[in-house]
């Protein structure tokens, strides 16, 4: 409701009163091994070549016609760094980080403990049509196919 001061005011009440909400996460399985990603993450070991995956991709998603859905970050900040955060939701970088780490045409997978931010799954979408991949994403309700630049779910999720 544009009240952004409010909600900074109660999320510092919430954490002062040590109320603890799920992390939101994400899975990738490469090789066995599996790798996890929370928004803004700059932890991992190929967090350099993942970032340069995320550059290209935003170029990519740009000329193809997404928008990043900036009302969606409820911080008071200016429209690039909502851009900026939106784009470093785990979904991307974990998508980021199978593009790099599986050969082309490989199915990326992804797990995810919560709903699919609609930020995300549209990104996602055009995604899978400008790498020519198949993305599945687990989120909390479902399944979701991307592919060719359309999801299974038909956008009702």
């Amino acid at each position: 409701m544009g009240r952004l001061d409010d909600a900074a005011i109660c999320r510092l009440r919430i954490w002062d009163n040590c109320v603890k909400r799920t992390p939101r996460c994400r899975w990738i399985e490469v090789n066995n091994t599996v790798h996890d990603f929370f928004m803004g993450d700059r932890s991992h070991p190929l967090t350099d070549k993942i970032h340069l995956m995320l550059s290209k991709l935003g170029m990519r998603l740009k000329l193809a016609g997404y928008e990043p859905k900036t009302e969606l970050v409820v911080h008071n900040v200016h429209e690039e760094e909502k851009e900026d955060a939106l784009f470093t939701h785990g979904e991307k970088l974990a998508i980021a980080f199978g593009l790099i780490s599986t050969s082309h045409g490989t199915t990326i997978r992804i797990v995810k403990n919560l709903r699919v931010c609609t930020d995300c799954h549209e990104a996602t979408k055009i995604i899978s049509k400008i790498v020519s991949r198949e993305i599945i994403v687990r989120d909390s309700s479902r399944f979701h196919l991307f592919k060719d630049g359309k999801c299974s779910c038909n956008d009702y999720w």
